[in-house]
């Protein structure tokens, strides 16, 4: 999905403009949850994301979400990560 195409898709879905997060190369984030809804475009890099026991890996055009108070863990590939993630309260 291109950037264009996911800005879209959040002004149908309610979501603020999105803001630009970068995370460093083989970093992590243990378990931890968002008072916010969080939908976010992978634009470079990669991250995984674990979410009840289930990791899923996101690279560039993948889009994930996250629902409030979902917790979660992430890891950043070798490159780190770079993604637009909008937030909503």
């Amino acid at each position: 999905m291109s950037p264009e195409q996911f800005i879209g898709l959040l002004r149908q879905d309610g979501f603020p403009e999105p803001v630009e997060v970068q995370q460093v190369p083989n970093g992590q984030l243990g378990i931890h949850e968002h008072p916010f809804e969080v939908r976010a475009l992978v634009v470079e890099g990669c991250i995984t994301i674990v979410v009840d026991g289930i990791s899923r890996d996101y690279n560039m055009g993948d889009v994930f979400q996250l629902n409030l108070l979902q917790a979660h863990s992430e890891s950043y590939g070798p490159q780190g990560v770079k993604y637009l993630a909008s937030r909503k309260q």
